[in-house]
Protein backbone atom coordinates (compact mmCIF):
# COMPACT_ATOMS: atom_id res chain seq x y z
CA UNK A 1 0.00 0.00 0.00
CA UNK A 2 1.45 3.37 -1.06
CA UNK A 3 2.49 6.15 1.29
CA UNK A 4 -0.10 8.92 1.36
CA UNK A 5 -3.05 6.55 0.98
CA UNK A 6 -6.10 7.59 2.97
CA UNK A 7 -7.61 4.80 5.07
CA UNK A 8 -10.88 4.72 6.99
CA UNK A 9 -12.11 2.50 9.83
CA UNK A 10 -15.66 2.36 11.14
CA UNK A 11 -16.44 0.89 14.54
CA UNK A 12 -20.14 0.08 14.95
CA UNK A 13 -20.19 -0.29 18.71
CA UNK A 14 -23.10 -0.98 21.04
CA UNK A 15 -23.08 2.58 22.39
CA UNK A 16 -21.37 4.67 19.70
CA UNK A 17 -20.47 4.52 16.02
CA UNK A 18 -17.01 5.94 15.25
CA UNK A 19 -15.25 6.83 12.01
CA UNK A 20 -11.47 7.24 11.99
CA UNK A 21 -9.70 8.47 8.86
CA UNK A 22 -5.93 8.50 8.62
CA UNK A 23 -3.12 8.85 6.10
CA UNK A 24 -0.47 6.14 5.71
CA UNK A 25 3.08 7.42 6.11
CA UNK A 26 5.94 4.89 6.17
CA UNK A 27 4.06 2.34 8.25
CA UNK A 28 2.40 4.88 10.54
CA UNK A 29 -1.15 6.17 10.20
CA UNK A 30 -1.76 9.81 11.10
CA UNK A 31 -5.29 10.96 11.87
CA UNK A 32 -6.90 13.37 9.43
CA UNK A 33 -10.46 13.17 10.75
CA UNK A 34 -12.49 11.56 13.54
CA UNK A 35 -16.27 11.40 13.86
CA UNK A 36 -18.30 9.89 16.68
CA UNK A 37 -22.04 9.59 17.19
CA UNK A 38 -23.87 8.12 20.17
CA UNK A 39 -26.29 5.66 18.57
CA UNK A 40 -27.10 3.41 21.57
CA UNK A 41 -27.88 0.48 19.32
CA UNK A 42 -27.28 -1.87 22.25
CA UNK A 43 -30.35 -0.40 23.97
CA UNK A 44 -32.48 -1.61 21.09
CA UNK A 45 -32.12 -5.35 21.67
CA UNK A 46 -35.33 -6.87 23.01
CA UNK A 47 -35.70 -10.02 25.12
CA UNK A 48 -35.68 -12.13 21.96
CA UNK A 49 -32.42 -10.49 20.86
CA UNK A 50 -34.00 -8.62 17.97
CA UNK A 51 -33.03 -5.04 17.18
CA UNK A 52 -35.93 -2.60 17.26
CA UNK A 53 -36.77 -0.60 14.15
CA UNK A 54 -35.87 2.56 16.06
CA UNK A 55 -32.40 1.23 16.91
CA UNK A 56 -31.80 0.15 13.34
CA UNK A 57 -32.97 3.51 12.00
CA UNK A 58 -30.59 5.35 14.34
CA UNK A 59 -27.76 3.24 12.95
CA UNK A 60 -28.79 3.77 9.32
CA UNK A 61 -29.09 7.53 9.83
CA UNK A 62 -25.60 7.69 11.33
CA UNK A 63 -24.11 5.60 8.52
CA UNK A 64 -25.72 7.87 5.94
CA UNK A 65 -23.81 10.79 7.44
CA UNK A 66 -20.58 8.79 7.52
CA UNK A 67 -21.13 7.72 3.91
CA UNK A 68 -21.10 11.33 2.79
CA UNK A 69 -17.62 11.72 4.27
CA UNK A 70 -16.41 8.50 2.59
CA UNK A 71 -17.42 9.54 -0.92
CA UNK A 72 -14.52 8.85 -3.25
CA UNK A 73 -12.93 6.14 -1.11
CA UNK A 74 -12.32 2.77 -2.77
CA UNK A 75 -13.08 -0.66 -1.35
CA UNK A 76 -9.50 -1.40 -0.25
CA UNK A 77 -9.32 1.88 1.71
CA UNK A 78 -12.26 1.24 4.03
CA UNK A 79 -13.22 -1.37 6.58
CA UNK A 80 -16.30 -1.29 8.80
CA UNK A 81 -16.59 -3.68 11.75
CA UNK A 82 -19.50 -4.38 14.10
CA UNK A 83 -19.23 -5.86 17.57
CA UNK A 84 -21.33 -7.44 20.32
CA UNK A 85 -24.78 -5.97 19.60
CA UNK A 86 -24.73 -7.23 16.02
CA UNK A 87 -23.10 -10.48 17.12
CA UNK A 88 -26.17 -11.03 19.30
CA UNK A 89 -28.94 -9.62 17.11
CA UNK A 90 -31.04 -12.31 15.45
CA UNK A 91 -32.21 -9.87 12.79
CA UNK A 92 -28.77 -8.48 12.06
CA UNK A 93 -28.98 -9.40 8.36
CA UNK A 94 -31.90 -6.99 7.97
CA UNK A 95 -29.82 -4.19 9.45
CA UNK A 96 -26.62 -5.10 7.59
CA UNK A 97 -28.21 -5.39 4.14
CA UNK A 98 -29.59 -1.86 4.27
CA UNK A 99 -26.50 -0.55 6.07
CA UNK A 100 -24.31 -1.84 3.23
CA UNK A 101 -26.49 -0.07 0.68
CA UNK A 102 -26.38 3.20 2.63
CA UNK A 103 -22.68 3.15 3.48
CA UNK A 104 -21.48 1.79 0.15
CA UNK A 105 -19.08 -0.62 1.87
CA UNK A 106 -19.61 -4.05 3.48
CA UNK A 107 -19.77 -4.32 7.27
CA UNK A 108 -17.95 -7.19 8.97
CA UNK A 109 -19.40 -8.59 12.18
CA UNK A 110 -16.26 -9.74 13.96
CA UNK A 111 -15.95 -12.49 16.61
CA UNK A 112 -15.18 -11.46 20.18
CA UNK A 113 -11.59 -12.69 20.12
CA UNK A 114 -10.97 -10.96 16.81
CA UNK A 115 -12.32 -7.76 18.35
CA UNK A 116 -9.90 -8.27 21.25
CA UNK A 117 -6.98 -8.79 18.84
CA UNK A 118 -7.77 -5.62 16.92
CA UNK A 119 -8.17 -3.63 20.14
CA UNK A 120 -4.72 -4.74 21.23
CA UNK A 121 -3.27 -3.79 17.85
CA UNK A 122 -4.80 -0.34 18.16
CA UNK A 123 -3.48 0.16 21.69
CA UNK A 124 0.00 -1.21 20.95
CA UNK A 125 0.45 0.86 17.79
CA UNK A 126 -0.15 4.10 19.66
CA UNK A 127 2.06 3.25 22.67
CA UNK A 128 5.85 3.67 22.77
CA UNK A 129 7.64 0.46 21.80
CA UNK A 130 8.47 -1.55 24.89
CA UNK A 131 9.14 -5.09 26.11
CA UNK A 132 6.65 -4.67 28.97
CA UNK A 133 3.98 -7.32 29.35
CA UNK A 134 0.67 -5.58 28.84
CA UNK A 135 -2.83 -6.21 30.08
CA UNK A 136 -5.36 -4.36 27.91
CA UNK A 137 -8.99 -4.04 28.96
CA UNK A 138 -11.78 -2.55 26.85
CA UNK A 139 -15.21 -2.18 28.49
CA UNK A 140 -17.68 -1.58 25.68
CA UNK A 141 -21.43 -1.34 25.62
CA UNK A 142 -22.26 -5.05 25.66
CA UNK A 143 -18.89 -6.79 25.93
CA UNK A 144 -15.57 -6.50 27.71
CA UNK A 145 -12.36 -7.57 25.99
CA UNK A 146 -9.19 -8.57 27.83
CA UNK A 147 -5.84 -9.14 26.18
CA UNK A 148 -2.36 -10.08 27.32
CA UNK A 149 0.35 -9.04 24.91
CA UNK A 150 3.89 -7.88 24.38
CA UNK A 151 5.05 -5.50 21.68
CA UNK A 152 2.62 -5.85 18.78
CA UNK A 153 1.77 -9.47 19.61
CA UNK A 154 -1.52 -10.31 21.30
CA UNK A 155 -0.95 -13.56 23.18
CA UNK A 156 -4.13 -14.23 25.18
CA UNK A 157 -7.45 -12.80 23.99
CA UNK A 158 -10.97 -13.12 25.32
CA UNK A 159 -14.33 -11.39 25.11
CA UNK A 160 -16.91 -11.45 27.91
CA UNK A 161 -20.59 -10.57 27.63
CA UNK A 162 -20.66 -7.76 30.16
CA UNK A 163 -20.63 -4.04 29.35
CA UNK A 164 -21.75 -0.55 30.28
CA UNK A 165 -24.97 -0.51 28.23
CA UNK A 166 -26.10 -4.02 29.14
CA UNK A 167 -25.31 -3.61 32.85
CA UNK A 168 -26.91 -0.15 33.03
CA UNK A 169 -30.12 -1.45 31.44
CA UNK A 170 -30.22 -4.47 33.75
CA UNK A 171 -29.09 -3.09 37.12
CA UNK A 172 -29.77 0.66 36.83
CA UNK A 173 -32.94 0.57 34.67
CA UNK A 174 -34.48 3.77 36.00
CA UNK A 175 -31.23 5.69 36.16
CA UNK A 176 -31.10 5.32 39.95
CA UNK A 177 -27.83 4.78 41.82
CA UNK A 178 -28.05 2.80 45.07
CA UNK A 179 -25.54 0.81 47.08
CA UNK A 180 -27.54 -2.36 46.49
CA UNK A 181 -27.62 -1.79 42.73
CA UNK A 182 -23.83 -1.32 42.61
CA UNK A 183 -23.22 -4.32 44.86
CA UNK A 184 -25.42 -6.63 42.77
CA UNK A 185 -24.02 -5.27 39.47
CA UNK A 186 -20.43 -5.86 40.60
CA UNK A 187 -21.21 -9.38 41.81
CA UNK A 188 -22.89 -10.17 38.49
CA UNK A 189 -19.95 -8.77 36.54
CA UNK A 190 -17.50 -10.83 38.58
CA UNK A 191 -19.56 -13.95 37.91
CA UNK A 192 -19.15 -13.40 34.16
CA UNK A 193 -15.50 -12.37 34.37
CA UNK A 194 -14.50 -15.01 36.91
CA UNK A 195 -12.98 -17.32 34.29
CA UNK A 196 -10.42 -14.59 33.54
CA UNK A 197 -8.74 -15.17 36.90
CA UNK A 198 -6.41 -17.95 35.75
CA UNK A 199 -5.49 -16.58 32.32
CA UNK A 200 -4.91 -12.99 33.45
CA UNK A 201 -3.19 -13.55 36.81
CA UNK A 202 -1.33 -10.60 38.30
CA UNK A 203 2.04 -12.24 37.61
CA UNK A 204 1.33 -12.46 33.86
CA UNK A 205 1.47 -8.72 33.14
CA UNK A 206 3.47 -5.64 34.13
CA UNK A 207 1.24 -2.69 33.18
CA UNK A 208 -2.55 -2.43 32.81
CA UNK A 209 -4.05 -0.31 30.03
CA UNK A 210 -7.67 0.55 29.36
CA UNK A 211 -9.06 1.34 25.93
CA UNK A 212 -11.91 3.55 24.76
CA UNK A 213 -15.45 3.69 26.17
CA UNK A 214 -15.79 3.46 29.93
CA UNK A 215 -12.07 3.72 30.66
CA UNK A 216 -11.70 6.90 28.63
CA UNK A 217 -14.75 8.47 30.29
CA UNK A 218 -13.55 7.61 33.80
CA UNK A 219 -10.06 8.95 33.09
CA UNK A 220 -11.53 12.24 31.81
CA UNK A 221 -13.69 12.64 34.92
CA UNK A 222 -10.79 11.99 37.28
CA UNK A 223 -8.45 14.35 35.43
CA UNK A 224 -11.07 17.13 35.53
CA UNK A 225 -11.26 16.60 39.31
CA UNK A 226 -7.51 17.03 39.72
CA UNK A 227 -6.26 13.45 39.50
CA UNK A 228 -3.32 12.44 37.30
CA UNK A 229 -4.01 12.52 33.56
CA UNK A 230 -4.86 9.21 31.85
CA UNK A 231 -4.60 7.26 35.12
CA UNK A 232 -7.33 5.38 36.99
CA UNK A 233 -6.77 4.23 40.58
CA UNK A 234 -8.90 2.40 43.11
CA UNK A 235 -9.26 5.65 45.09
CA UNK A 236 -10.43 7.36 41.94
CA UNK A 237 -13.08 4.71 41.31
CA UNK A 238 -14.27 5.03 44.91
CA UNK A 239 -14.53 8.81 44.49
CA UNK A 240 -16.67 8.51 41.34
CA UNK A 241 -18.87 5.85 42.97
CA UNK A 242 -19.49 8.17 45.93
CA UNK A 243 -20.47 10.98 43.57
CA UNK A 244 -22.97 8.72 41.82
CA UNK A 245 -24.48 7.59 45.11
CA UNK A 246 -24.82 11.20 46.31
CA UNK A 247 -26.55 12.19 43.07
CA UNK A 248 -28.93 9.20 43.43
CA UNK A 249 -30.26 9.57 39.88
CA UNK A 250 -28.91 10.28 36.40
CA UNK A 251 -31.00 13.46 36.20
CA UNK A 252 -29.26 14.94 39.25
CA UNK A 253 -25.78 13.83 38.25
CA UNK A 254 -23.37 16.72 37.74
CA UNK A 255 -19.70 15.81 37.40
CA UNK A 256 -17.17 17.94 35.59
CA UNK A 257 -15.55 16.06 32.73
CA UNK A 258 -18.50 13.72 32.15
CA UNK A 259 -20.22 14.07 28.80
CA UNK A 260 -24.00 13.93 28.73
CA UNK A 261 -24.05 10.88 26.46
CA UNK A 262 -22.10 8.90 29.08
CA UNK A 263 -24.45 9.53 32.03
CA UNK A 264 -27.00 6.88 31.08
CA UNK A 265 -24.36 4.12 30.99
CA UNK A 266 -21.93 5.22 33.70
CA UNK A 267 -23.48 2.98 36.38
CA UNK A 268 -22.91 -0.18 34.35
CA UNK A 269 -19.47 0.98 33.27
CA UNK A 270 -18.22 1.79 36.78
CA UNK A 271 -19.55 -1.44 38.28
CA UNK A 272 -17.86 -3.48 35.53
CA UNK A 273 -14.57 -1.59 35.87
CA UNK A 274 -14.55 -2.06 39.65
CA UNK A 275 -15.16 -5.78 39.14
CA UNK A 276 -12.16 -5.95 36.76
CA UNK A 277 -9.92 -4.12 39.26
CA UNK A 278 -10.95 -6.44 42.12
CA UNK A 279 -10.71 -9.70 40.18
CA UNK A 280 -7.33 -9.04 38.55
CA UNK A 281 -5.71 -7.22 41.45
CA UNK A 282 -5.26 -3.98 39.52
CA UNK A 283 -4.09 -0.96 41.53
CA UNK A 284 -3.88 1.46 38.64
CA UNK A 285 -4.80 1.47 34.97
CA UNK A 286 -3.48 3.77 32.23
CA UNK A 287 -5.98 5.11 29.71
CA UNK A 288 -4.54 4.35 26.26
CA UNK A 289 -5.07 6.44 23.14
CA UNK A 290 -5.44 3.44 20.83
CA UNK A 291 -8.70 1.58 20.33
CA UNK A 292 -10.48 -0.88 18.06
CA UNK A 293 -10.73 1.55 15.16
CA UNK A 294 -6.96 2.10 15.16
CA UNK A 295 -6.37 -1.62 15.09
CA UNK A 296 -8.71 -1.89 12.12
CA UNK A 297 -6.73 0.79 10.27
CA UNK A 298 -3.41 -0.98 10.76
CA UNK A 299 -5.04 -4.31 9.92
CA UNK A 300 -6.17 -2.82 6.61
CA UNK A 301 -2.52 -2.36 5.68
CA UNK A 302 -1.53 -5.94 6.53
CA UNK A 303 -4.63 -7.44 4.86
CA UNK A 304 -3.71 -5.73 1.60
CA UNK A 305 -0.54 -7.81 1.27
CA UNK A 306 -0.59 -11.58 1.01
CA UNK A 307 2.66 -12.06 2.92
CA UNK A 308 1.38 -10.11 5.96
CA UNK A 309 -2.28 -11.16 5.94
CA UNK A 310 -3.04 -12.84 9.27
CA UNK A 311 -5.91 -14.73 7.67
CA UNK A 312 -3.41 -16.75 5.63
CA UNK A 313 -1.68 -17.76 8.87
CA UNK A 314 -5.02 -18.83 10.36
CA UNK A 315 -5.77 -20.94 7.28
CA UNK A 316 -2.40 -22.67 7.53
CA UNK A 317 -2.91 -23.35 11.23
CA UNK A 318 -6.32 -24.93 10.61
CA UNK A 319 -4.95 -27.04 7.76
CA UNK A 320 -2.17 -28.31 10.02
CA UNK A 321 -4.47 -28.86 13.01
CA UNK A 322 -6.85 -31.02 10.95
CA UNK A 323 -4.07 -32.90 9.13
CA UNK A 324 -5.05 -31.80 5.63
CA UNK A 325 -3.32 -33.52 2.70
CA UNK A 326 -1.12 -30.53 1.83
CA UNK A 327 -0.22 -31.67 -1.69
CA UNK A 328 -3.84 -32.28 -2.67
CA UNK A 329 -4.94 -28.98 -1.14
CA UNK A 330 -2.25 -27.16 -3.09
CA UNK A 331 -3.21 -28.85 -6.36
CA UNK A 332 -6.90 -28.00 -5.92
CA UNK A 333 -6.19 -24.43 -4.83
CA UNK A 334 -3.83 -23.65 -7.69
CA UNK A 335 -6.13 -25.07 -10.34
CA UNK A 336 -9.24 -23.35 -8.94
CA UNK A 337 -7.45 -20.00 -8.96
CA UNK A 338 -6.02 -20.61 -12.45
CA UNK A 339 -9.55 -21.21 -13.76
CA UNK A 340 -11.06 -18.30 -11.86
CA UNK A 341 -8.62 -15.56 -12.91
CA UNK A 342 -9.20 -15.53 -16.70
CA UNK A 343 -12.94 -15.93 -16.13
CA UNK A 344 -13.03 -12.71 -14.10
CA UNK A 345 -10.85 -10.88 -16.62
CA UNK A 346 -13.51 -11.63 -19.22
CA UNK A 347 -16.17 -10.37 -16.81
CA UNK A 348 -14.31 -7.08 -16.46
CA UNK A 349 -13.23 -7.40 -12.82
CA UNK A 350 -10.36 -5.15 -11.74
CA UNK A 351 -6.96 -6.82 -11.35
CA UNK A 352 -6.71 -6.00 -7.65
CA UNK A 353 -10.16 -7.43 -6.99
CA UNK A 354 -9.33 -10.61 -8.93
CA UNK A 355 -6.27 -11.10 -6.70
CA UNK A 356 -8.37 -10.52 -3.56
CA UNK A 357 -11.02 -13.03 -4.62
CA UNK A 358 -8.38 -15.56 -5.76
CA UNK A 359 -6.84 -15.36 -2.30
CA UNK A 360 -10.17 -16.30 -0.73
CA UNK A 361 -10.71 -19.09 -3.24
CA UNK A 362 -7.22 -20.35 -2.47
CA UNK A 363 -8.14 -20.54 1.24
CA UNK A 364 -11.26 -22.54 0.40
CA UNK A 365 -9.10 -24.94 -1.61
CA UNK A 366 -6.59 -25.23 1.22
CA UNK A 367 -9.38 -26.10 3.66
CA UNK A 368 -11.85 -28.05 1.55
CA UNK A 369 -10.82 -31.35 3.19
CA UNK A 370 -10.49 -30.27 6.85
CA UNK A 371 -13.59 -32.32 7.68
CA UNK A 372 -11.85 -35.55 6.61
CA UNK A 373 -10.30 -35.69 10.08
CA UNK A 374 -13.82 -36.33 11.41
CA UNK A 375 -15.61 -38.26 8.66
CA UNK A 376 -14.76 -39.28 5.10
CA UNK A 377 -18.30 -39.61 3.73
CA UNK A 378 -19.56 -36.26 5.01
CA UNK A 379 -16.29 -34.40 5.31
CA UNK A 380 -17.65 -31.36 3.44
CA UNK A 381 -20.41 -30.92 6.03
CA UNK A 382 -18.01 -31.28 8.95
CA UNK A 383 -15.58 -28.88 7.28
CA UNK A 384 -18.31 -26.27 6.91
CA UNK A 385 -19.26 -26.67 10.58
CA UNK A 386 -15.64 -26.24 11.67
CA UNK A 387 -15.29 -23.02 9.67
CA UNK A 388 -18.56 -21.58 10.93
CA UNK A 389 -17.40 -22.13 14.51
CA UNK A 390 -13.65 -21.62 14.22
CA UNK A 391 -11.52 -19.23 16.23
CA UNK A 392 -9.58 -17.83 13.27
CA UNK A 393 -7.68 -14.58 13.92
CA UNK A 394 -8.06 -12.05 11.12
CA UNK A 395 -11.43 -13.29 9.89
CA UNK A 396 -14.84 -11.69 10.20
CA UNK A 397 -17.84 -13.95 10.83
CA UNK A 398 -19.14 -13.31 7.30
CA UNK A 399 -15.78 -14.27 5.77
CA UNK A 400 -15.69 -17.54 7.68
CA UNK A 401 -19.27 -18.30 6.68
CA UNK A 402 -18.52 -17.65 3.02
CA UNK A 403 -15.56 -20.03 3.26
CA UNK A 404 -17.77 -22.58 4.99
CA UNK A 405 -20.31 -22.38 2.17
CA UNK A 406 -17.63 -22.99 -0.46
CA UNK A 407 -16.36 -25.99 1.49
CA UNK A 408 -19.90 -27.33 2.04
CA UNK A 409 -20.83 -26.91 -1.62
CA UNK A 410 -17.66 -28.11 -3.31
CA UNK A 411 -19.18 -31.57 -3.68
CA UNK A 412 -22.64 -33.10 -3.79
CA UNK A 413 -25.76 -32.24 -5.75
CA UNK A 414 -26.24 -28.56 -6.44
CA UNK A 415 -30.03 -28.74 -6.25
CA UNK A 416 -29.83 -29.78 -2.60
CA UNK A 417 -27.78 -26.74 -1.63
CA UNK A 418 -29.20 -23.43 -0.47
CA UNK A 419 -27.13 -21.15 -2.68
CA UNK A 420 -27.47 -17.50 -3.62
CA UNK A 421 -27.39 -17.93 -7.38
CA UNK A 422 -27.47 -14.16 -7.78
CA UNK A 423 -23.99 -13.82 -6.24
CA UNK A 424 -21.95 -14.12 -9.45
CA UNK A 425 -18.53 -14.07 -7.80
CA UNK A 426 -19.44 -16.76 -5.28
CA UNK A 427 -21.04 -18.99 -7.91
CA UNK A 428 -18.02 -18.73 -10.18
CA UNK A 429 -15.66 -19.40 -7.26
CA UNK A 430 -17.75 -22.46 -6.43
CA UNK A 431 -17.73 -23.67 -10.04
CA UNK A 432 -13.94 -23.35 -10.21
CA UNK A 433 -13.51 -25.15 -6.89
CA UNK A 434 -15.80 -28.00 -7.92
CA UNK A 435 -14.04 -28.36 -11.28
CA UNK A 436 -10.65 -28.34 -9.56
CA UNK A 437 -11.64 -31.10 -7.13
CA UNK A 438 -12.97 -33.18 -10.02
CA UNK A 439 -9.83 -32.75 -12.12
CA UNK A 440 -7.67 -33.57 -9.09
CA UNK A 441 -9.75 -36.64 -8.17
CA UNK A 442 -6.76 -38.95 -8.69
CA UNK A 443 -4.93 -36.98 -5.96
CA UNK A 444 -2.19 -35.74 -8.24
CA UNK A 445 -1.60 -32.64 -10.32
CA UNK A 446 -3.87 -32.95 -13.40
CA UNK A 447 -2.98 -32.46 -17.05
CA UNK A 448 -4.38 -28.97 -17.73
CA UNK A 449 -2.68 -28.31 -21.08
CA UNK A 450 -5.27 -26.59 -23.28
CA UNK A 451 -7.83 -26.34 -20.44
CA UNK A 452 -9.82 -23.09 -20.56
CA UNK A 453 -12.89 -21.75 -18.76
CA UNK A 454 -14.74 -18.88 -20.39
CA UNK A 455 -17.95 -16.87 -20.41
CA UNK A 456 -20.21 -17.27 -23.43
CA UNK A 457 -20.91 -13.72 -24.70
CA UNK A 458 -24.04 -14.90 -26.49
CA UNK A 459 -25.69 -16.45 -23.42
CA UNK A 460 -26.04 -14.74 -20.04
CA UNK A 461 -24.28 -16.65 -17.24
CA UNK A 462 -23.34 -19.56 -19.50
CA UNK A 463 -19.80 -20.84 -18.94
CA UNK A 464 -17.84 -23.16 -21.24
CA UNK A 465 -15.02 -25.48 -20.24
CA UNK A 466 -12.82 -26.24 -23.22
CA UNK A 467 -10.28 -29.07 -23.40
CA UNK A 468 -7.78 -29.90 -26.13
CA UNK A 469 -8.60 -32.50 -28.79
CA UNK A 470 -8.27 -36.05 -27.50
CA UNK A 471 -8.31 -35.02 -23.83
CA UNK A 472 -11.47 -36.98 -23.00
CA UNK A 473 -10.03 -40.16 -24.55
CA UNK A 474 -6.82 -39.71 -22.59
CA UNK A 475 -8.69 -39.15 -19.31
CA UNK A 476 -12.02 -40.98 -19.57
CA UNK A 477 -12.75 -40.98 -15.82
CA UNK A 478 -12.22 -37.24 -15.54
CA UNK A 479 -14.32 -36.66 -18.66
CA UNK A 480 -17.15 -38.74 -17.18
CA UNK A 481 -17.08 -36.76 -13.92
CA UNK A 482 -17.12 -33.48 -15.86
CA UNK A 483 -20.18 -34.60 -17.85
CA UNK A 484 -21.97 -35.43 -14.60
CA UNK A 485 -21.01 -32.02 -13.23
CA UNK A 486 -22.25 -30.22 -16.33
CA UNK A 487 -25.63 -31.96 -16.00
CA UNK A 488 -25.94 -30.60 -12.47
CA UNK A 489 -25.20 -27.03 -13.55
CA UNK A 490 -27.79 -27.19 -16.35
CA UNK A 491 -30.47 -27.03 -13.67
CA UNK A 492 -29.11 -23.73 -12.29
CA UNK A 493 -28.92 -20.16 -13.66
CA UNK A 494 -25.24 -20.91 -14.43
CA UNK A 495 -25.24 -23.61 -17.14
CA UNK A 496 -21.90 -25.29 -17.84
CA UNK A 497 -21.03 -26.50 -21.33
CA UNK A 498 -18.17 -28.84 -22.22
CA UNK A 499 -16.27 -28.39 -25.45
CA UNK A 500 -13.36 -30.41 -26.81
CA UNK A 501 -11.40 -28.10 -29.09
Amino acid sequence: MKNGTLLAALDLGSNSFRLEIGRLDHGQIHRTEYLKETVRQGNGLDENRNLSQEAMQRGWDCLARFAERLAGFERHQVRAVATQTLREARNRDEFLTKAHEILGFPIDVIPGREEARLIYQGVARLLPQSDERRLVVDIGGRSTEMILGQGYDAIVMESFRVGSVAWSMKYFPNGQFTRDAFRIAEIAAKAVLDEALNAYRRDTWDVAYGSSGTVGAVADILHAAGWAQNLITRDGLDWISDRLLKAQTVDKLRIEGMKDDRKLVIGGGISTLRAVFDLLGIDEMHAADGALRHGVLYDLVTRSQEDTDLRAVSVQRMATRFAVDAEQAQNVSQLACALFGPLQEQAGMATTEIARQQRKLNWAGQLHEIGCHISHNYYHKHGAYILDNADAPGFALSELHRLSQLVLSHRGKLRKLELDFGDAVFMQQLLCLRLATILCHARRAPDTDGLQLGLDPAHTNQITLTTRPGWSQAYPQSAHLLREEALGWQKTPWPLLLSEG
